[in-house]
C-alpha cells in the first residue's frame, strides 16, 4: 500500500497515466519539501486550536518534522513518481513515525491549497535572494560609473554615432533601470505574499474551525485570501506577476549584455573580457568568444516562453481547480532559478569588463558635436531652427566642441560629465 496514491480508493491507475500526470513534479516537489513541511507543521498547529489535535500529539509531530527535516538533509527523502508529490511523502513520513497522528495532519487541507501554501514560501524565500541579487548588480554598475565619471563613451542613435556619452552615464543608466526592476520584484512578492491555507479544494472546510489568520501570521503571510475561491482564481496570476518582473530585469540585462557583445568586437573594440568570461572555438584558435553576455542576452527569451505558459494556462479555465494547473509549478519556479543564474552571470560579467580608454578616446568623432554646436549659439539668442541650419553647414564648429569639457557643456544632472549615483543609492536603501 505503500506505494500506491493517498488518495487510492481499490482501483489502481495505469503506469502511463501516473507518468503523464505527475510528469516532472517529483523535481520541483524536492525543492518545496521544506516549504511543505514548515506549512504543513504551522497547519497542525493550527489543528490544535481547532481542537482536532492534542498539544501532546503536536509535540510528537514536531518531533517527527525534525527527523523528517535531517532525513531531507541526509538526502534520505526521494520522490517517485508513484509518490507523486511531496505532499504524499511528508503524510507517509510522519504515519510512520508518530502513527494515527501523522494520518490526522490532513485535516481542513486539500492538496491543492497546501501546494500553494508551499510554492508562496519558496518564492518569498527565493525573491528575497534575488532582490539581494539584483540590488548587488545595481550598485556594482553605479560604482562603475563612480569610477568612470569622465570617461568618454560615444552614444548611438540607430546604431549611429549620435551625441557625446561617458561610460558613467552607461553604466549608471542600466543601474536606474535595475531599481526600477527591483521594485517590480518586491511588488510581486507582497503581492504572492497571501495564504491560500483552509480554503481546501477551492470551496472551504466544512466543520472543522480554522484559525487561517493565526496560521497565515505564524507563517510569516501579510494576509489570507478570505473569500477561499478567490485562491485557484488567483493560482498563475500571481506566479505570472513574479514572473512579469523577472522578465523586466532580464530585459534590462538583455540589451546591456547586447551592448557588451558590441563594444567587445573587433569593430568596436570599446571593452576587454578576461580571458576567464571567454570560450574558444573547435576550429579557430585565435577566437575568444563573448558566451556569457550572448547567453544572458538570450535568457530573457527563456524567461519569456516560461511567461507565456503563465499567460496561457489559466485563460480560458472555468473557476475552481483544474489539473492544468499544475503546470504553473514549474514554470514559475523554473523562471526564478533561470534568473538567479542570469544575475550571478551578470555580475561575473561586469566584474571581469574592462573599458579601453585609448579606443574610447579616439572615437570622439566631431560628428558628435554637432547638436551642441547649434545649441551653443541657441544661448546666445539665436532661434533653435536657425541654430540648426547655420550647425549643420557649420563642421569646424562641431570640431572645435569636441574640444570642450563634457561637464562645461551640460549642467543637469544624469547627463555627460554630471553622472550622481547618490538618487540610486538612496532608493536601493530605502527599498530594503
Amino acid at each position: 500500500m505503500a506505494d500506491l496514491p493517498i488518495w487510492f480508493k481499490g482501483t489502481e491507475t495505469a503506469s502511463w497515466v501516473t507518468r503523464f500526470t505527475v510528469g516532472d513534479d517529483p523535481m520541483w516537489d524536492m525543492m518545496l519539501l521544506p516549504f511543505d513541511a514548515a506549512a504543513s507543521l504551522a497547519h497542525a498547529a493550527g489543528l490544535v486550536t481547532a481542537g482536532i489535535l492534542t498539544e501532546d500529539e503536536l509535540t510528537s509531530l514536531d518531533g517527527a518534522f525534525s527527523e523528517l527535516a535531517d532525513a531531507f538533509e541526509n538526502g534520505e527523502i526521494q520522490i517517485s513518481l508513484k509518490d507523486e508529490d511531496c505532499h504524499t511523502v511528508i503524510e507517509r513520513f510522519l504515519t510512520e513515525k508518530v502513527g494515527d497522528i501523522g494520518k490526522k495532519i490532513h485535516t481542513g487541507r486539500s492538496r491543492n491549497d497546501q501546494v500553494l501554501a508551499a510554492i508562496r514560501l519558496w518564492l518569498r524565500f527565493n525573491l528575497d535572494d534575488v532582490a539581494g541579487e539584483v540590488e548587488s548588480l545595481a550598485l556594482q554598475l553605479a560604482d562603475m560609473a563612480d569610477s568612470h565619471q569622465d570617461q568618454f563613451l560615444p552614444g548611438y542613435t540607430h546604431l549611429q554615432r549620435a551625441m557625446p556619452s561617458t561610460v558613467a552615464m552607461w553604466a549608471a543608466g542600466y543601474s536606474e533601470s535595475l531599481v526600477e526592476d527591483l521594485d517590480l520584484v518586491l511588488n510581486a512578492r507582497r503581492r504572492i505574499n497571501a495564504s491560500p491555507l483552509g480554503s481546501g479544494a477551492g470551496y472551504g472546510i466544512p466543520y472543522v474551525k480554522l484559525p487561517r489568520q493565526e496560521v497565515a501570521e505564524s507563517l510569516g503571510f501579510d494576509r489570507i485570501q478570505e473569500n477561499v475561491t478567490a485562491v485557484q482564481l488567483s493560482r498563475g496570476k500571481y506566479e505570472l506577476e513574479v514572473v512579469h518582473a523577472l522578465l523586466q530585469c532580464a530585459a534590462t540585462i538583455n540589451r546591456l549584455a547586447s551592448d557588451v557583445v558590441l563594444y567587445a568586437s573587433a569593430e568596436f573594440g570599446f571593452v576587454r573580457l578576461d580571458d576567464a568570461l571567454t570560450t574558444g572555438s573547435s576550429i579557430m584558435p585565435q577566437k575568444k568568444n563573448p558566451d556569457i553576455a550572448e547567453l544572458a542576452r538570450a535568457t530573457m527569451h527563456r524567461l519569456s516562453g516560461e511567461f507565456q505558459v503563465l499567460l496561457g494556462i489559466p485563460a480560458n479555465l472555468p473557476s475552481g481547480y483544474h489539473r492544468d494547473l499544475q503546470l504553473t509549478k514549474g514554470a514559475v519556479m523554473k523562471a526564478v532559478l533561470i534568473q538567479k543564474d542570469l544575475l550571478e552571470a551578470t555580475k561575473g560579467l561586469l566584474a571581469g569588463l574592462s573599458f579601453k580608454a585609448e579606443t574610447l578616446d579616439a572615437a570622439k568623432d566631431p560628428d558628435l558635436f554637432a547638436t551642441a554646436a547649434a545649441l551653443s549659439d541657441v544661448v546666445k539668442g539665436k532661434p533653435f531652427r536657425e541654430a540648426y541650419r547655420d550647425a549643420a553647414k557649420s563642421p569646424q564648429k562641431w570640431a572645435e566642441q569636441a574640444f570642450t569639457k563634457l561637464s562645461e557643456a551640460y549642467s543637469t544632472v544624469g547627463t555627460p560629465g554630471n553622472v550622481s549615483t547618490k538618487n540610486i543609492r538612496d532608493r536601493l536603501r530605502s527599498m530594503r
